[in-house]
């Protein structure tokens, strides 16, 4: 299950270095999360680490 960020993301860039695996970047008009590169930040840690630091929650985990 990678994690996606909604369409209401801010762009406040408190995700991007909580990724260990580079996989949030920004698109045309928000971040995005590459589903090649998400592992839930499995090996890292306990749960995904971008999700608590979103200030809008606009980061959730969907199914594959």
């Amino acid at each position: 299950m990678p994690v996606v960020i909604e369409s209401d993301c801010i762009n406040c860039d408190m995700c991007v270095p909580e990724c260990p695996n580079e996989a949030i970047s920004m698109g045309r008009e928000h971040y995005q999360v590459d589903p090649n590169k998400c592992t839930e930040c499995v090996g890292y840690y306990d749960e995904p680490a971008c999700i608590p630091v979103c200030p809008i929650e606009c980061m959730v985990l969907v199914a594959d």
